[in-house]
């Protein structure tokens, strides 16, 4: 399989596409950031990631967590909580997608080790009518057979989706179709080769996280793919702790709530 590699954008380059309000705007057409994440052990990748959504725009942020997470989500005024049990897309409106009040679900941070997880993670997969990253706890369940076959079918339909690995969940995401995985230390052209196998394997837009990041996006005709994988080389090892992950799913989903296409979305993020 051969890939063409090409560096991100410069930042300034990249600051033109980042999303600037409209002087009659509101919370909801500033757009909305739904977090399904958090469990008991883990409340802290919510807080992260819905901070950081609320840091890169989103108008309206709410949060989807274990009960037992409610009280350390609820620490950020701004941010609505609600418990998971009975949850479902509908109650959040990401069943429907509304151009005047537009919104994109990030599910998945602090997700690892949750018996129930699969069907919570499915059902927003299938049910969102909204674009949707996959994140951390979650890639597991997109890995499924189930998985793969709703990612196939939103791809079909056109809905964005977005996965935002890091290399052993990336790993896991290519087991099922006896992919070659890189080496440990991502090289520039095994890295790229490997996320535009997944993105083309899952309809997605696939950001491989490590030392140089990769941007790879489906060649699905809705997601205008240019056949071009995007490295950020920028990396440093600050980057190398628990939570930097939570902190860019936020910023990714925040940008697609706002209206970002998912490779540029990814592109902005990372950069």
């Amino acid at each position: 399989m051969t890939v063409k590699l090409k560096k991100c954008a410069k930042a300034k380059e990249l600051a033109r596409h980042v999303p600037f309000p409209d002087k009659d705007a509101n919370k909801y057409s500033r757009g909305k950031a739904v977090v399904v994440g958090g469990a008991a052990a883990y409340p802290g990748a919510a807080c992260l990631s819905s901070l950081a959504a609320l840091r890169m725009g989103a108008g309206y942020v709410e949060v989807v967590c274990a009960p037992e997470s409610l009280q350390v989500v609820r620490a950020n005024p701004n941010v609505v909580a609600r418990s998971w049990d009975g949850w479902t897309p509908a109650a959040s409106r990401l069943d429907d997608a509304d151009p005047a009040r537009p919104a994109a679900c990030l599910v998945g941070p602090g997700l690892e080790g949750v018996p129930d997880e699969a069907p919570m993670v499915l059902d927003v997969l299938r049910l969102c009518a909204n674009p949707v990253v996959v994140d951390g706890g979650a890639v597991a369940a997109l890995a499924s057979e189930a998985g793969r076959t709703i990612a196939s079918l939103r791809a079909e339909a056109g809905l964005a989706t977005v996965v935002t690995p890091h290399l052993g969940e990336a790993r896991r995401l290519g087991d099922p179709f006896r992919m070659r995985p890189p080496k440990e230390d991502l090289q520039r052209k095994d890295g790229a080769r490997f996320a535009q196998q997944l993105a083309d394997a899952y309809g997605a837009t696939v950001l491989l996280k490590g030392p140089v990041t990769f941007i790879a996006r489906s060649k699905m005709p809705h997601d205008g793919a240019d056949d071009v994988v995007r490295a950020m080389r920028k990396g440093t090892p600050a980057l190398a702790k628990a939570g930097t992950g939570d902190v860019l799913a936020g910023m990714v989903v925040a940008l697609l709530a706002q209206g970002l296409a998912p490779g540029k979305a990814a592109e902005l993020a990372a950069v």
